[in-house]
């Protein structure tokens, strides 16, 4: 696939810099017994180098990946949750950082974070890179943000349009795909 021309909303330093922000803004939450869980696959560029700024930060977590979806190859949310692959960890008494790259109408995380707490997680909190608070359609709020975003379709730093332009360093929008 051609690379399309694509505004750069967040480039590699500004990503870079909000991580370790965020990691700082974790650790004060003192968490303990920490489970990072990665949503996959958007999160996965996004989770790695949060994890490597929280290791920086003096935490510990444990890592797992759950595979939600509500998309599967469309571009806008079926409204249904599909577990894909779930975790192995037992999360029972233990703060899990649910980490996603993007928090839009919050179903996939609402849906995340009951089944977490459901389990007997003592405390879920929820990070997220990119948040648009305009298009919820449930009730949820991430503890952390990294960004506002517009109302634009992203690509880059994890986030795809039909599995394309993930490994792109920055976040960027595809003009047209709104």
């Amino acid at each position: 696939m051609t690379l399309p021309n694509i505004t750069v909303l967040y480039d590699e330093n500004r990503i870079a810099a909000r991580n370790h922000a965020l990691a700082a803004e974790i650790a004060l939450a003192r968490p303990d017994a920490l489970l990072a869980v990665a949503v996959l696959k958007g999160s996965f560029m996004f989770a790695a180098d949060l994890l490597r700024a929280l290791h920086a930060s003096g935490l510990t977590p444990e890592v797992e990946f759950v595979h939600l979806s509500s998309y599967r190859e469309a571009t806008i949310s079926s409204g249904q949750v599909e577990i894909l692959k779930d975790i192995e960890s037992d999360v029972r008494g233990r703060d899990v950082l649910l980490i996603d790259d993007i928090l839009e109408s919050g179903r996939t995380l609402a849906f995340a974070k009951d089944l977490l707490m459901a389990r007997g997680a003592r405390r879920v909190l929820v990070c997220v890179l990119l948040e648009k608070p305009g298009k919820r359609a449930v009730q949820i709020d991430a503890d952390f943000v990294g960004f506002a975003c517009p109302d634009v379709f992203v690509v880059g730093y994890g986030m795809d349009v039909a599995h394309a332009f993930r490994q792109l360093p920055f976040i960027g929008h595809i003009q047209g795909l709104d």
